[in-house]
């Protein structure tokens, strides 16, 4: 069962259907049987329990009717309105961050990844009275929250933790220096980065896979994507690029993830180009920009907000047709907007002329006389810039070239 305790109307920017949907889908990512799920309204809080007494009495009823041994409540518990919870309603009970954990901790696939959902879930139980860890001899996905097959009840005793704890930051600095090697590499080959990032199923993988031609797994489904993919993608000037595919942002987004997971969120802190894919055909579309813009300054990135973000307005194929009116004329007026459904693939070509566009007017416009004999200059200005206007007389080359300030000074200093 679902429970989604929703705040009296104009506390929260939510639609408590909408939040519930999500928290379904939720459960879903990680194959649970939902049998009921259901929005209650929260009035003011219990400490023992979070939900009201009659709320509980009634669910209790509910859970035994229908013999569910599993309840997913839609936010955050303490260890004790768990336990409480739990005893009131003889099920497992587990909050948001527990099975947002849960489900990273099945799909994680990179040895980074694993680690990092692994610090989340130590912290998080550290956080909670002695309950059983299985990190250790794990049977199956995920991190034991939901209890599996087999599984041995180990005493969570905070020295241990803490001792792995310890070991997993070390280990992840490791991973973390190499992944810096690697982007010190890749900077070499100074090709600008542009990160996708969005609401976890607004469609970013569909729309890499759409740019790319790659084969990155996208599903309807929350949190299908979560180690980051990059590929090159030429754009219609011939200039090339990276594009990164991350993790999708949630509301809520539980705090030790926010923390553990910075390290995989720093190619959007590299990035050249931040463009925020949204779900506009999602009930709840203007709060899921709000959050994830809310996360990306949690990152140190708000002048890049304050700025302006390249917003795709993604499934503009599931908009009735008034509403699929009113985008196309809200993206008119902002030139940052760009309306297209990466699965059917209308409004796709304006995507990478909109990069095209935002690249050169951040670079400079540069006249250059090169020797008609040093063809590796003139080839490196090709690879490099852009040539607007090309004039060759007997000894030399004229260029016009828009280059990147770093690549002009670059030039400047070789030739």
């Amino acid at each position: 069962m679902v429970v989604h305790p929703a705040p009296r109307a104009g506390e929260g920017a939510r639609q408590p259907e909408a939040r519930l949907g999500e928290a379904v889908g939720l459960a879903e990512a990680i194959d649970l049987d939902i049998v009921a799920a259901e929005a209650v309204p929260l009035g003011k809080p219990r400490p023992a329990t979070l939900l009201g007494l009659g709320t509980v009495e009634r669910l209790a009823a509910l859970v035994q009717e229908q013999e569910i041994g599993l309840v997913v409540v839609d936010a955050h518990l303490s260890p004790v309105q768990q336990r409480n919870l739990e005893r009131a309603w003889n099920a497992k009970v587990i909050d948001r961050t527990g099975l947002i954990l849960e489900i990273f901790g099945a799909r994680a696939r990179t040895r980074e990844g694993s680690l990092q959902v692994e610090l989340a879930a130590l912290s998080y139980q550290r956080s909670r009275l002695v309950r059983s860890w299985t990190h250790l001899e794990r049977q199956r996905g995920g991190f034991g929250f939901l209890g599996g097959p087999g599984e041995t009840q180990i005493e969570a005793d905070r020295r241990l933790i803490g001792e792995r704890i310890v070991r997993l930051k070390k280990e992840l600095e490791e991973v973390k220096r190499t992944r810096e090697l690697h982007r010190k590499a890749r900077r070499r080959v100074p090709y600008p980065i542009v990160a996708l990032v969005g609401y976890t199923n607004a469609g970013k993988s569909t729309l890499f896979n759409a740019l790319t031609r790659a084969e990155v797994l996208a599903r309807d489904q929350l949190f299908a994507t979560l180690d980051p993919t990059m590929r090159a993608l030429t754009l219609p000037s011939g200039r090339t690029v990276i594009l990164s595919d991350t993790v999708g942002f949630v509301s809520d987004l539980p705090h030790e993830l926010v923390a553990a997971f910075r390290a995989t969120l720093e190619e959007v802190l590299e990035a050249d180009i931040i463009v925020h894919v949204r779900d506009i055909a999602h009930p709840d579309s203007e709060a899921q920009r709000v959050d994830v813009e809310t996360v990306l300054r949690e990152l140190g990135l708000a002048e890049a907000v304050d700025r302006g973000l390249v917003e795709v307005l993604n499934k503009v194929d599931l908009l009735p047709a008034a509403r699929y009116d009113e985008v196309g004329n809200q993206a008119q007026r902002d030139p940052r907007l760009v309306p297209l459904s990466a699965i059917t693939g209308e409004g796709l070509v304006r995507l990478p002329d909109l990069l095209d566009r935002t690249l050169a007017a951040e670079r400079l416009v540069v006249d250059l006389d090169v020797p008609l004999t040093d063809g590796a200059a003139i080839a490196w200005l090709y690879r490099h810039g852009e040539v607007l206007r090309r004039d060759d007389d007997e000894h030399r080359a004229h260029l016009v070239v828009r280059l990147d300030a770093a690549d002009a000074a670059r030039f400047e200093r070789r030739h």
